[in-house]
């Protein structure tokens, strides 16, 4: 049974459909490994430590100035030279330039799409939706991510990329576009950047539960909903969730 009223649904890209925090899991890995080889001697160097600087020095960057990519390499960068003035260690160019590079590396990771990801596009194409991508980032890194999986298929020249994904910047999208939100939907695995503009916004939002999450994602949602609210464990449940939400309203 295909849904009566035609959808514009908005989706995220990263850790929506497609991987992304896991790769960065990964580099920060090798990261805190280098960071403790280095530091050996010194016992208040623990990996959690390691840890809880990064992402703190991360998370800052990217509330300052948005989605850039230097943000990553750089809140290793700064870590490593916080912890070289708390021990008295002394700097090492070689050890600078291999972090900036590994910070950098996590932008050549292939595209990997989640599962279910062609179905689901596929699925709400043929029943008639109009879809749109929304995702935040440098354009020709997220650009590269849409042309490696040709999701032009799916969402054509509707894609919208943004260094500041949030409030002001939904609005802007919705209101250039002329988007009826009684029917538009934004569908993403981020409770601050995809969730509460949506709610905020006065449109249905569903969240996607993430295989892994960063720490910036998960904010309290104090807005409440006009329309629909769904929270989902899997990408494949999307289309089932619009339909029944809309057969029963």
């Amino acid at each position: 049974m295909n849904a009566p009223i035609r959808q514009t649904i908005l989706f995220d890209l990263d850790d929506t459909l497609i991987h992304c925090n896991k790769y960065f899991n990964l580099v920060i890995d090798q990261f805190v490994d280098a960071m403790r080889t280095w530091f050996h001697a010194y016992p208040d160097m623990t990996e959690a430590a390691i840890r809880r600087k990064q992402v703190e020095i991360d998370i800052a960057g990217v509330q300052a100035t948005g989605f850039k990519s230097d943000h990553f390499p750089q809140s290793f960068l700064d870590t490593y030279v916080d912890f070289t003035r708390l021990t008295g260690r002394p700097e090492d160019s070689n050890e600078i330039d291999l972090l900036w590079s590994m910070g950098q590396s996590v932008y050549e990771q292939e595209a990997e799409p989640y599962p279910d990801m062609e179905e689901t596009l596929l699925r709400l194409k043929d029943e008639g939706h109009d879809l749109h991508l929304y995702t935040g980032g440098e354009p020709e890194i997220q650009r590269r991510k849409v042309d490696r999986l040709r999701l032009d298929r799916y969402f054509g020249d509707k894609i919208y990329i943004r260094q500041h994904k949030n409030i002001a910047a939904l609005e802007q999208i919705l209101a250039e576009g002329h988007f009826d939100r009684h029917n538009t939907w934004m569908i993403g695995n981020s409770i601050r950047t995809d969730v509460v503009p949506a709610l905020t916004a006065g449109i249905h939002a569903i969240h996607v539960e993430a295989q892994t999450e960063w720490e910036y994602n998960n904010i309290s949602i104090e807005v409440a909903p006009q329309g629909a609210f769904l929270q989902l464990h899997h990408l494949r449940d999307v289309p089932d969730g619009i339909q029944l939400y809309i057969l029963g309203h």
